[in-house]
């Protein structure tokens, strides 16, 4: 397994990304630590420029492209945040960028790819039809296909991670939602680089398990797709991220979406920050496992804030209903 990206590719990365983005803030909370009988720290990737972590692997992956590369485009599909990221960095090198997404995908984050220059369109039901399109769209046209797991994605996203180190280095537990994977992924390989015995755990709507049970089982499992939360809203799993998590990640859990809504509230009122569905479920899992982080130093990785006011209205609704 030495064709695994390394700490050493997510610390080459780093000069790429801050020539665009500044570190995130890594904020204690002592009123969520009391909720979840922990000392709870929230990584902040809702404060990048398009609002998910995402964007450090894209401005990475654009840097490294040959002449042929860039003149070919980028194509990729996406429910949202991974193409912001592909607009902002295709932005970024002056590089065209077309992006598949599903019918239904987020308004805010189809507005955004597109105030960044991107040519955006809807097809099929979900993410993995949207890709399954799109990658044949882009050998038509002669440009490049990149896909949500590309190693070099992973070595860019892998940046806060290192963030987090530097700035909680005695963390003794990060947890990180899981859509396709780069976000833990790398959060995974940095983490164990450094100190082995820090806990790193997934998390992923149990409306939609794939790379979930994918994990469990060792084997690629799909799975029903159901979930609100489009950030871990997984059909197929990857193989190279589970190739990955089998190798680093700790553990794996499931929550409910009716958890993570509570969640979304949860953060609002404590933090004053707005997750999307995908940066709230690791507050969500952290209260599905109170008693196993009970005392300890927790880092949850809110990796977007692009929830639609629409959504966000219907969730303080509900909880006002319970």
């Amino acid at each position: 397994m030495t064709d695994l990206p390394t700490l050493h590719d997510v610390i080459a990365a780093r000069k790429i990304v801050y020539r665009y983005l500044r570190p995130t803030p890594l904020h204690h909370y002592p009123t969520l630590s009391e909720l979840v009988g922990a000392e709870v720290y929230i990584k902040h990737e809702n404060h990048q420029p398009v609002g998910a972590f995402k964007v450090r692997g894209g401005l990475v992956l654009a840097a490294s492209l040959t002449p042929e590369q860039r003149a070919g485009g980028l194509f990729t599909a996406s429910t949202g945040n991974h193409g912001q990221s592909i607009a902002y960095a295709a932005r970024a090198h002056g590089i065209r960028a077309t992006i598949a997404v599903p019918e239904g995908a987020n308004p805010g984050k189809v507005a955004a790819m597109r105030a960044l220059g991107a040519e955006v369109i809807f097809h099929g039901d979900d993410f993995d039809t949207a890709r399954e399109w799109i990658m044949e769209i882009a050998a038509q046209r002669g440009g490049m296909f990149v896909g949500p797991t590309d190693e070099v994605l992973i070595h860019g996203v892998g940046t806060y991670a290192l963030e987090i180190l530097e700035d909680l280095p005695d963390v003794d537990v990060i947890i990180v939602p899981v859509g396709a994977g780069s976000g833990v992924c790398a959060t995974s390989i940095v983490a164990k680089s450094i100190n082995p015995d820090i806990k790193v755990i997934g998390v992923q709507s149990a409306q939609a398990p794939a790379m979930q049970r994918s994990w469990k089982s060792g084997k690629l499992v799909s799975a029903e797709m159901h979930t609100f939360a489009e950030g871990i809203a997984t059909r197929v799993p990857f193989e190279n991220t589970q190739r990955i998590m089998g190798r680093y990640l700790d553990d794996f859990v499931l929550v409910d979406d009716s958890e993570i809504k509570k969640a979304i509230v949860t953060l609002l009122e404590h933090t004053h920050n707005l997750a999307e569905g995908a940066g709230a479920a690791p507050l969500a899992a952290a209260l599905h496992l109170k008693k196993r982080l009970a005392g300890r130093k927790v880092a949850l990785v809110m990796s977007g804030g692009n929830l639609s006011v629409e959504k966000l209205k219907n969730f303080l609704q509900e909880e006002q209903q319970i």
